[in-house]
Formats: structure tokens, C-alpha cells, sequence
């Protein structure tokens, strides 16, 4: 593989300045507001998509990073869609007359719920003072008086009857306190019981058939009494509904003029009319002389009427376009409502008007938009809200009633017909986990918003963030940002995503930053922000965070941790690593060492082998012991082993951006050629010795940079990184300017071979055509010790072969 000399990447390459005097405004004051998103074309395109979709499915899964303006862009394109979309129909609920558990659900135009609620509360105001009226007029208490009157007169008729005849066979029908009885008489008188035993047996066995045969006929007539009452009372009842009818008639015509145009309110009003025609005691009580008066307000009087309510759900009497709702704890209760309960006498009771809606109830017509993660973690919350989606009706059900769980006799709402679109909001991770292990979730959200973390850092782009920022200055009253603070702020979006030719679309982040060079700039009593003020906030988040950081650098300097910055060292390099602390980064030089020796073609992980290497780093050192092989074992086995550490390293291991640095180490040890300490490594390499980019590059070099600062910066000193992160950079201010006056150095690295030429100080060394590689050069030294390993081998193969039988010679 051929090499070449490798030069310091100019100042210029490691950090890219964005000019202030190329920005046409002298600050944020002179931009107009905006409320366009910048960079996130696919994801707009997308939610307006599913917002024009109405066919079923296509809901929405806006997926991206957090702080990335996820759920404002969504928000405000669902807002602007749904202000110009009629307002949905209000839904309430009633009492089923003939199923008093299963109540059900009307559906009214926009803001008549409130009224058909008024006018039932006000209906039964008014048959409370008109049922007990009609009840206590004198008609009607001539009309039962007289049916009552016919049920004595036709009861008196009959015993008279019956004692007329017995009187013709003198026979007496006398009352006593037990009933009715009979008795033999003579001369009118009623002979007492000895006076009957004086007559003769033929005069008593004459009166005892007599009394026999009208016994049966008084029998039989007293047998007929129930019948009649029965048949009194329910002329009574005939003409109690006659007379409610008469007295509700006219004020539910009242009523049903006003919902003439919706017919089933006028079917509800007809079952309402026949209720109350029914249970017309319930509006009544029974005063100490036995007639009608009203009945007493109270508990017994709320709970008779209380069935007659109407349970508004939904009003959107008020609402301006189709309804956008946002639900941050959603529950199963919260997304599909609940039946309440009150406690009475020690017992928990419900009826419909304590149904309670949810979140798809007020967004029934509308948009409903959650966090994804949070629908997950409420248990029951999202396999029903995809039975709803599915089903588009809307069943109350507690988690209870949906497991089977609960035996007793509850509440059981009629279904409501949805028609909602929901938006989920989660991070990508998220989506495809459920695109994998959820068949029906694809089925329901077919449209994906896609939120970029970065978008291209171009003029167009520049000024979209520039009057993003002057909105956001006017919207929280803070100070205005001049150009220079602009130009800095573009800077820093681009630190944040590691890429000069990009620009972070994490405006989350870039509007703490304004917030908080706003509060530096009050401090200074300026009435401008510049960017000395967004550079002050930057290094006041740093400071605040960087703890661990600055602990990791101090064990370094003490030599607790051995990191050297100066001499050369055979078999030891600087490698570079990243921790994250949760939106904060940082640098961290590390100590790796490999040592070699005689062996079976083994290069041993020491990180693996003990756990603390993650697959990937494996990954990495498996890569590395392929590329040695390829280029060196062509003519034989490796008959080498060796082994790489992290030393004093006491934590998990991941990652492949070591492996180059691990390959410089073992090329060190095997050429026994020291490598300059002075110089850091990182960046991966793949099979055929090509170094490949690698990320948090701008932290490890600070890392580094921070520690030879430390102790002197030497002119010696500097980090190799891959060439294609150059495009990477954006270093810090200290950083760049070392390198301008030559005190520290940034390389671009393409091959394995630039990196150990520059490492060592040797040439790599480029094969011939017999495989030969330049004497005095590090592949030359390499290949040499490997063949040495080879023939030591062979060697102690050679004697641990048995000596072989001479042959015998014929005579």
C-alpha cells in the first residue's frame, strides 16, 4: 500500500468561521417573525400528507430526536389545518329505560348537548309541579272516586246476593272478625249453637246442605274480590297515565319542537314520556289522608330523577374548527374515559351521569397527539387505543371489564363512533421497534415525519436560524442578537452535530443557549447580545458539567493515570476515547500497549477476554488481526501472539474507533520501534489497512490538547485523526490558534502505513513484486520478526518430530 507524506491540516481546516459581515442585518431587530421550520422539509411534507389523508390508517408517527421541534412543527401544522375543519357534533349520554346499564349515546349538532341538558333539567322542574297538580284536581279525584265507588257498590251487590238467598232458606249471613259466615236462623233470630242441637236431625241436616251448598256460592264470590280490586287498580293506573299523559303532553311538545330535526332525541323524549307515564309516583307522595301531594326534594327525590338527566361529554358549542388535542398522561382512563362512583350507605353506586370523557372523546373529529413512550407505559392504554383506531368506535371499558375480571353488574355505554386522527411523537428507536414487533402497528400509523438532526449549512438556512432566533427574542422579551452573536450561534450548531458543513436542527439547545447569553448580557448591562455574551454561555454550561471531566484530567497530570505526553516508547500509544454524561462530552486519553511474543497466530484481546469489551471493539481487534494476516501471512502462518490492553482502564469497553490506534500499537512492538508519545490516535481501520472516521473527534482532540497544555505544550505534540473527519472540525478557539503558532498539530490519516510512518518516524515501507518491503523500513522490520517467530517454529516443530528409520540395504 503506498504511502505518502503526511503535513498539520492548516488552521483554517480545523475550524470554520461563519463571517458576520457576510449576514445582510445588523441584528435580530431588523428580522421579521417567522413560523416556517427550517430543515425539516421531509418531515412537513409528511404531516400534511396525513393530515390530507382521510382514508383509514393514516395516522401519524412523527419520529426524531428529542428537542428537534417535533412537537411544536406538529402542533402548529395540525392547528392551522383544524381552524378551517367545521367543529364536530356534541355526544351525550342518557338512560336506557328498558336497559338501565346499558345507557346510550346521542349524537347533536355542535353546542345543542348544554341545551337538551337544560331543557331536560327544566322539564322535570315543571312535572314536578304539574303531575302533582293534575293528581290533586277535582276531576281526577272524581273519576278514582268513582271507580272506586263501582268496586264497593259491585262487591255489596254480590254479598247481598248471596245473604238474600240465604235469607230465603233461612239461613244468616253475619260478619265476624275472622269474615263472612253463615248461620241457621228461625223466626229471623240466629239459633245459637245449642238451640241447633234441639232441632231435629232432619231440620239439621236440611240447614247443614243449605249452609253447605251457599258456603261454596260465598266462597266463590269472595274468590272474585281480588280479581275486581285488580281490576280496579288498574282503571286507577289507566286513568293515573291518562291524566300524566295529559299533563306531560303538552310540555314534551314544547321540548320536541326545538329537536324536531333530530329524530333520535324525539325517539329518547317518546321513552322519557312513557318513563315518567309509568313511574308517575316518583313525582308524587301520599299525604296523611291518602291523596296525592308533591313529593319532597331529598336524596329519594334526586335519585327518582336523576335518570332522567342528560351526561354532556362533549360540547363544542364553542369550539372554532375541529378539535387538537395534546394528552401528556395517557392512560386508559384518560384516553377512553371512566365510570365514576360515589359511596353511598358504605356501598359504591353509578349510574350514566357519572361517565366521565377521554382524551379521544374530545378529539372525536379532530387530532389527538401523544408521546408514544408514554401510551406504552400505561398499561391497557395502547392495545385499546388500537382496538378503537381499528373498530373506529369508541367502547367504555375498564381494564377490569377488558380483562374479564370483574363479576358484578356495572355500567356498560353504548359505543360512540370515532373519527380522530392521532399523531405519536417518539424517537426512532421507538418507531422501528414497533414497525418489528407490532404487526398492526404499521397497519395504523402508515405515515412516518422523519425529523432530521441536521440540515446543510447554507445561506438560506442561515437566515431561517437567524429569524428563528428574532422570534423567539420577541416572544420571551429578550434582547436582540447582533450579527457576531448569529455568526457564533451558527458556529455552535454546527460543534453540536461535528460537522462544519452542517447545521444542528436541535432548537431545543440553541434556544437555551440564547436564553442564557440573554442572562450574561443583562449582566453586563448590555442591550445587545454579541457574541462575547453566546461565548460566555457556552463556557458557563461547560463549567457547570465538566466536573468529572476536569477530575479525569487532574488523576492524568498527577501520573495517578499514566498518560505520557513526551518520549517514544516501543509497543505504547495514546489512544482517545469519548464519556457522555448525558448531553455533555469529553475527551479521554488513554494508555494502550501491545506486546508480542512466539506463539499460535494469536492476537489476544485482554478487554474482551475479561468481559469489559464490548462486541464492537471485538469487532474492531478481529478487523485488525485480519489486516496483519492479509499483509503479512501470505508465505506462512503468523506464528505470533500478542496482546492488547487499555491500561488502567476499570470500565466497559466499546466502540472500534481504537483500532487503528491498537494496530500502531502491535506494528510498534513488532518492529521494535518506539513511537512518539507526543501524538495521540484514533479512528477505525478496516481489512485492507484504510483508516475510516470515527465520531466525537473534536472532544478527543480537546482531551488530548487539554492535557499536553497542562504540562507544556512542546511543538511536538498533536492528534491523528482520520482525513474524512476533517470535515468534522470544530475545534475550540485555544485549540486552533496553538496550532496556528505551531505549538500542537492536527494529521489527516488515510492508510495505516502514514499513521506508522508518522508515529515512528520510519517509512512504512511499500512491498515489490516478490513481497519484499524496503530494508530499514517498519513493514521491513515487521515482516523480518514475524519470520523470525517463523522459523523458530519450524524449528521446534523439527525437533519434536521422531527421528526416521534408516533403510536396509540388500545384500
Amino acid at each position: 500500500m503506498a504511502e505518502s507524506t503526511v503535513t498539520a491540516l492548516e488552521p483554517e481546516r480545523l475550524y470554520t468561521v461563519c463571517d458576520p459581515d457576510q449576514l445582510n442585518f445588523a441584528s435580530t431587530a431588523d428580522l421579521e417573525d417567522t413560523d416556517e421550520p427550517i430543515g425539516q422539509d421531509r418531515a412537513v411534507q409528511s404531516i400534511r400528507f396525513a393530515i390530507g389523508m382521510a382514508h383509514r390508517g393514516f395516522n401519524l408517527f412523527a419520529l426524531g430526536p428529542e428537542g428537534t421541534g417535533r412537537r411544536s412543527l406538529v402542533m402548529q401544522y395540525l392547528l392551522q389545518a383544524a381552524a378551517d375543519q367545521p367543529a364536530p357534533d356534541d355526544w351525550v349520554y342518557v338512560n336506557d329505560f328498558q336497559n338501565a346499564h346499558r345507557p346510550n349515546p346521542l349524537r347533536l349538532p355542535p353546542g345543542r348537548g348544554p341545551g337538551l341538558k337544560k331543557d331536560m333539567a327544566d322539564l322535570m322542574t315543571e312535572l314536578g309541579q304539574a303531575l302533582p297538580a293534575a293528581f290533586e284536581a277535582e276531576e281526577y279525584r272524581a273519576r278514582r272516586q268513582a271507580i272506586e265507588a263501582s268496586l264497593k257498590e259491585h262487591q255489596d251487590e254480590n254479598f247481598q246476593n248471596v245473604g238474600a238467598e240465604a235469607a230465603e232458606k233461612s239461613v244468616a249471613l253475619i260478619r265476624t272478625p275472622v269474615g263472612l259466615a253463615l248461620a241457621p236462623m228461625r223466626d229471623g233470630e240466629v239459633l245459637s249453637p245449642d238451640e241447633f242441637q234441639k232441632l231435629s236431625e232432619a231440620d239439621q241436616e236440611h240447614f247443614k246442605a243449605e249452609m253447605e251448598r251457599l258456603q261454596e256460592k260465598l266462597e266463590a264470590t269472595i274468590k272474585k274480590v281480588p280479581v275486581w280490586e285488580r281490576e280496579t287498580r288498574a282503571k286507577i293506573r289507566e286513568l293515573d297515565q291518562e291524566v300524566a299523559n295529559f299533563a306531560i303532553s303538552h310540555l314534551m311538545d314544547e321540548v320536541k319542537e326545538k329537536y324536531a330535526d333530530l329524530p333520535e332525541v324525539l325517539a329518547y323524549l317518546d321513552a322519557v314520556a312513557a318513563d315518567v307515564a309509568e313511574n308517575v309516583a316518583d313525582f308524587l307522595g301520599d299525604g296523611e289522608d291518602g291523596r296525592s301531594k308533591p313529593a319532597k326534594p331529598g336524596p329519594a327525590g334526586e335519585s327518582s330523577i336523576r335518570r332522567y338527566r342528560v351526561n354532556v361529554l362533549v360540547d363544542h358549542g364553542s369550539t372554532t374548527g375541529a378539535p387538537v388535542v395534546f394528552e401528556d398522561h395517557p392512560t386508559q382512563p384518560n384516553l377512553l374515559g371512566r365510570v365514576e362512583h360515589v359511596a353511598q350507605y358504605g356501598a359504591l353506586i353509578t349510574d350514566f351521569n357519572l361517565i366521565k370523557p377521554g382524551a379521544l372523546h374530545r378529539a372525536n373529529g379532530g387530532y389527538l397527539v401523544m408521546d408514544a413512550r408514554k401510551v406504552l407505559l400505561n398499561p391497557f392504554a395502547w392495545e385499546d387505543l388500537k382496538r378503537a383506531l381499528k373498530t373506529r368506535e369508541l367502547r367504555l371499558e375498564s381494564p377490569g371489564q377488558s380483562l374479564g375480571l370483574l363479576s358484578t353488574v356495572s355500567l356498560e355505554p353504548g359505543p360512540i363512533p370515532i373519527d380522530v386522527k392521532v399523531v405519536l411523537i417518539g424517537d426512532p428507536s421507538l418507531y422501528y421497534l414497533l414497525s418489528h414487533y407490532d404487526p398492526e402497528f404499521t397497519e395504523l400509523f402508515k405515515v412516518a415525519a422523519d425529523f432530521d438532526w441536521r440540515m446543510d449549512r447554507s445561506p438560506a438556512n442561515i437566515v431561517g436560524l437567524a429569524r428563528s432566533v428574532a422570534t423567539l427574542t420577541r416572544k420571551e422579551n429578550l434582547k436582540p442578537l447582533d450579527r457576531t452573536a448569529i455568526a457564533r450561534l451558527v458556529e455552535q450548531a454546527s460543534r453540536e452535530i461535528e460537522d462544519s458543513a452542517k447545521l444542528s436542527t436541535h432548537m431545543a439547545s440553541l434556544a437555551d443557549l440564547v436564553r442564557e447569553a440573554d442572562h450574561w448580557a443583562g449582566q453586563a448591562g448590555a442591550g445587545l447580545i454579541t457574541a462575547s455574551h453566546v461565548q460566555q454561555a457556552i463556557d458557563s454550561a461547560i463549567y457547570r458539567q465538566d466536573r468529572v471531566r476536569e477530575h479525569v484530567q487532574d488523576e492524568i497530570r498527577r501520573g495517578t493515570v499514566h498518560v505520557a505526553t513526551e518520549g517514544f516508547e516501543i509497543g505504547q500509544i495514546n489512544g482517545l476515547a469519548v464519556l457522555q454524561l448525558g448531553r455533555f462530552a469529553f475527551g479521554r486519553p488513554s494508555r494502550i500497549t501491545a506486546r508480542v511474543r512466539f506463539g499460535k497466530g494469536e492476537v489476544i484481546d485482554i478487554e474482551r477476554e475479561v468481559d469489559l469489551g464490548g462486541p464492537l471493539h471485538g469487532k474492531g481487534v478481529m478487523i485488525l488481526s485480519s489486516f496483519l494476516a492479509s499483509r503479512f501471512g501470505a508465505d506462512g502462518p503468523l506464528t505470533l501472539a500478542a496482546s492488547l490492553v487499555f491500561e488502567q482502564s476499570y470500565g466497559g469497553i466499546e466502540g472500534d474507533s481504537a483500532s487503528s490506534t491498537e494496530l500502531y500499537a502491535l506494528l510498534s512492538a513488532l518492529a521494535e520501534l518506539p513511537i512518539d508519545q507526543g501524538l495521540a490516535v484514533t479512528g477505525s481501520v478496516d481489512q485492507f489497512g484504510r483508516v475510516q472516521a470515527i465520531g466525537g473527534v473534536n472532544e478527543k482532540i480537546e482531551g488530548f490538547f487539554d492535557l499536553c497544555a497542562a504540562r507544556g505544550l512542546t511543538g511536538r505534540q498533536g492528534v491523528l485523526i482520520p482525513a474524512t473527519n476533517v470535515a468534522h472540525l470544530m475545534l475550540r478557539a485555544d485549540v486552533v490558534e496553538a496550532c496556528r503558532q505551531g505549538r500542537f498539530a492536527i494529521y489527516p490519516i488515510q492508510t495505516i502505513d502514514q499513521g506508522i510512518a508518522l508515529l515512528t518516524g520510519k517509512p512504512a515501507g511499500t512491498a515489490n513484486a516478490a513481497g519484499r518491503y524496503p530494508p530499514g523500513s517498519v513493514n521491513a522490520r515487521v515482516q523480518a520478526r514475524l519470520k523470525a517467530f517463523l522459523r523458530a517454529a519450524e524449528r521446534l516443530q523439527g525437533r519434536s518430530e521422531p527421528p526416521r528409520p534408516k533403510p536396509k540395504s540388500r545384500p
